[in-house]
Formats: structure tokens, sequence, C-alpha cells
């Protein structure tokens, strides 16, 4: 049964709203249309009244001079470091990172546990540090009766795990975008994460907000959309 309102403002005008029956009725495309119209009125974008583009280019630009700096930085390590050093700390440096990796994997399995979004950032940075702990634990046991050991170890536990970390991280990346073009109505073919743009390629500068008359007129074709001709509830006199 199609329901009739009157909409505050449009004098001697109703709407006709939709039923579940109807809706049901339409094409997967026309519902995706409605579900953007109505996203678009109740749910205005977020960088409306960010200067995200801006902020894109600082970052690219301190990205840059890190990279020049830390380069810099290798050429003066390579020419001075000796090939020997004696640590002072050595103990305090191996449990202080090994407690570091357990934080890592603690945070990681309670942000899984409640089903967080940090997880995401959790599984990258426990997968930086095992590759870390892979690395270190290679390199300085080279020349020594433990190096196959370390080897061993990085290739059976910590390189795997770190390639299972990023794996589940690129896939809930991937799913949270699933899902989020999937609230908004816009389903399509989601590219891989290196050609995906970010926050959907909605970041390009200002986009005007939505105004009450363009408001109105979403409005009123969502309300009408799936019936005959897309005005069944326009032009209707109130007795």
């Amino acid at each position: 049964m199609r329901h009739y309102v009157r909409q505050p403002g449009w004098v001697g005008t109703t709407i006709s709203v939709i039923n579940e029956a109807e809706l049901r009725e339409m094409t997967p495309a026309e519902r995706r249309e409605l579900a953007r119209t109505l996203a678009a009125i109740d749910y205005p974008h977020p960088l409306h009244e960010l200067n995200w583009h801006r902020g894109r280019k600082l970052g690219a630009i301190m990205s840059m001079i890190a990279c020049i700096v830390l380069f810099g930085w290798i050429i003066v390590l390579v020419l001075t470091l000796h090939r020997h050093y004696t640590a002072t700390h050595w103990r305090f440096a191996w449990v202080g990172f090994d407690l570091l990796l357990l934080g890592a994997f603690a945070l990681t399995g309670w942000a899984f546990w409640r089903g967080r979004q940090i997880v995401i950032a959790f599984l990258l940075v426990t997968g930086a540090l095992l590759c870390c702990d892979a690395w270190f634990d290679v390199i300085l046991d080279l020349g020594t009766n433990g190096v196959w050991e370390s080897v061993a170890s990085a290739a059976v536990i910590e390189l795997p795990l770190a390639c299972l970390m990023f794996q589940a991280a690129r896939r809930l990346i991937r799913l949270s975008t699933l899902v989020a073009v999937g609230a908004r109505g816009d389903v399509k073919a989601i590219p891989s994460i290196w050609r995906m743009p970010l926050l959907g390629g909605e970041g390009e500068g200002r986009t005007a907000p939505v105004g009450r008359s363009a408001a109105r007129e979403g409005e009123a074709t969502a309300m009408s959309a799936g019936g005959e001709g897309g005005s069944a509830g326009r032009g209707r006199g109130l007795a």
C-alpha cells in the first residue's frame, strides 16, 4: 500500500512513499540510485569543509623531504660506521623490542576480538616489527654459529607471520571499502589498493554542499521512484 504524506513548506502538494513491495519490484540499478540519492540528502559528505587537497600536497612534500634526508644519512652511515661495535645495552635493546612485539600482538588480538577498525593499523605495525625482527636476527648473526638458526626462524616463523598480517590488513581494507560503497549504493568492482583512490576519490578539493532546493528535488525524486513515470505522488492537491 502506498502512503501519502504532506511535505512541510510544499503547499498543496503530497508525495507518495514507497513501500517494501515496490522496493523489491525495482531493479538493482534503480535501488542503488535511490540509495545514493537518499544518502546525499541525509548524510552530506564529511569532506565538504575539509581542504583535503592542501593536506595531501603537504604530506607528499614532507615524505619527499624525509626521503632526501634519509638517503643522505644512509650515505653518512656507510662511510662512517665501523664493522664492529660493542653495545652497552644489548639485553635491554632485545628485551625491549620483544616486549614491543608482544604488545603489538596483544593489541592486534584485542582489536580482532572487539571487531575494531584499528586492527588494520595494528596488523601493519605487527607485520613491520616481525620483518625488523627477522632482519636483525639474521644480519647480526652473520659469521657466527647461530646464523642458520636465525635464517630458519625468519623463513619459518617471522616472515610468514608478517605476510599473514599484511594480507589480513589488505583484505580488511578492501572489505571495509566494499561495505562503505555498498552502504552508499555505489556497488561496483573494487580495484586493488595500489590503484584505489584515497578517500574514494572525493578529496579533490572542496565540493559544494547540497542546497535546500537541490535537496528537495532529490528527495522528491527518491520518494517518487518506483511509481509509474516517477510522478505518481506529485500534483495531487489536498482537499
